[in-house]
C-alpha cells in the first residue's frame, strides 16, 4: 500500500538562512526514508512563504535528499537551492541482499546515459562504470535521462537487469493538496494538527492495522501555520459537512477533505511542535499495524 506525506511550500518559513532550511529538510527526509514512505508532495501555501524558500527550495532539496549518493552529480547541477546539501544526513536506504541470479540480490537506483539498439541501455547505478543492460518488455520505451531500478544479483562476475519495481526511497512532486487527498491510493487520509482527536494507545492498533491494508496520506502543516490557516478549514467544519450529508445520504456526498483530524502529541510540553518533529511522532504508531 502506498504512503504519502504531504508538507507545505512554507514549510522552512521560519528558517534564518539557507544552511537551517536545508539542515530542516533533511530532517524531513530521514523521517520519511524511516517510516517508508513512497511519496513526497510538496502542496502549495503561498500565503505562508516568506519570499526567500519556497516551494521550488523545498522541492528541489527533497528531490536531491532522495537521489542516492552514487547518482547526484549525474542528475543534479550546480544550483543555487543546494549550496548547502553538505549537511543533509545519509538516508541509509536499505538494500534487498542476495546472491542468486533469479531475481534476489541488491535494488539500486539507476540513469539511463544511452539509448541504443536491440532495447539495449546504458545505465550508471553507482558501479565503476555505466551497464549495458537489456530493456524488458515492461520497462519499454526507456528514455535518456530516466531513472530506472536495477537489480544487482553478483558484483563478481557482473550480473545485474533492469526490473519493474519502484525505485528504492521516495518520490518528490509538487501538487495541490486537494488532488492528492483525491490520488487512488490516497488510503486513510489524515490531517496532522493540534486541533485533532488526540491519539489514544486505545486507537493506535486499529488505525495501523487500516494503514496496513488501505495506505496512508497523512498531511501537515508549517511552523506557526497548521492546516486550519494554511486550508481555512478545520476539523469542525468536516465534522459539519459530513453530518449534513448523512441527513441527506441519497443526494450528498461528504465535503471532507480528511477521514480524521488527529494530534498525535496530546498536552504537548512545548508551545510548538515543528514539523519535522510531528512527521516522527504521527507517522511512528501509524506504522504499528
Amino acid at each position: 500500500m502506498t504512503r504519502t506525506v504531504l508538507v507545505p511550500s512554507s514549510l522552512v518559513r521560519e528558517a534564518e538562512d539557507k544552511r537551517e532550511a536545508t539542515r530542516k529538510l533533511g530532517t524531513v527526509a530521514r523521517a520519511a526514508t524511516v517510516f517508508r514512505i513512497d511519496r513526497v508532495v510538496v502542496y502549495p501555501d503561498v500565503g505562508g512563504e516568506d519570499g526567500r524558500f519556497d516551494g521550488g527550495f523545498v522541492t528541489t532539496v527533497l528531490a536531491y535528499a532522495a537521489t542516492a549518493p552514487y547518482l547526484r552529480k549525474e542528475v543534479w547541477a550546480v544550483r543555487e537551492e543546494l549550496e548547502h546539501v553538505g549537511v543533509l544526513p545519509p538516508l541509509r536506504l536499505p538494500t534487498e541482499t542476495g546472491s542468486g541470479s533469479d531475481g534476489s540480490g541488491s535494488l539500486r537506483q539507476g540513469i539511463v546515459t544511452e539509448v541504443g539498439p536491440e532495447n539495449r541501455v546504458r545505465v550508471n547505478c553507482g558501479l565503476q562504470h555505466p551497464i549495458s543492460l537489456p530493456t524488458p518488455p515492461a520497462l519499454a520505451p526507456v528514455e535518456r535521462g530516466s531513472r530506472v531500478s536495477i537489480r544487482v544479483s553478483s558484483r563478481r562476475p557482473l550480473r545485474a537487469k533492469l526490473v519493474d519495481e519502484p525505485l528504492p526511497g521516495f518520490t518528490v512532486e509538487r501538487a495541490a493538496i486537494d488532488a492528492s487527498l483525491r490520488h487512488r491510493d490516497a488510503g486513510l487520509r489524515v490531517a496532522a494538527s493540534r486541533h485533532g482527536e488526540p491519539l489514544s494507545a486505545a486507537r493506535v492498533e486499529s488505525l495501523g492495522q487500516r494503514v496496513a491494508a488501505d495506505g496512508l496520506t497523512v498531511a501537515f502543516g508549517a511552523p506557526e501555520r497548521g492546516l486550519p490557516e494554511i486550508l481555512d478549514h478545520g476539523p469542525t467544519d468536516e465534522t459539519a459537512s459530513q453530518r449534513e450529508a448523512s441527513e441527506d445520504s441519497e443526494t450528498t456526498e461528504p465535503d471532507a477533505r480528511f477521514d480524521l483530524w488527529l494530534n498525535t502529541v496530546p498536552q504537548q510540553g512545548s508551545a510548538v511542535v515543528r514539523t519535522e518533529e510531528a512527521m516522527f511522532a504521527t507517522l511512528a504508531p501509524l506504522s504499528l499495524g
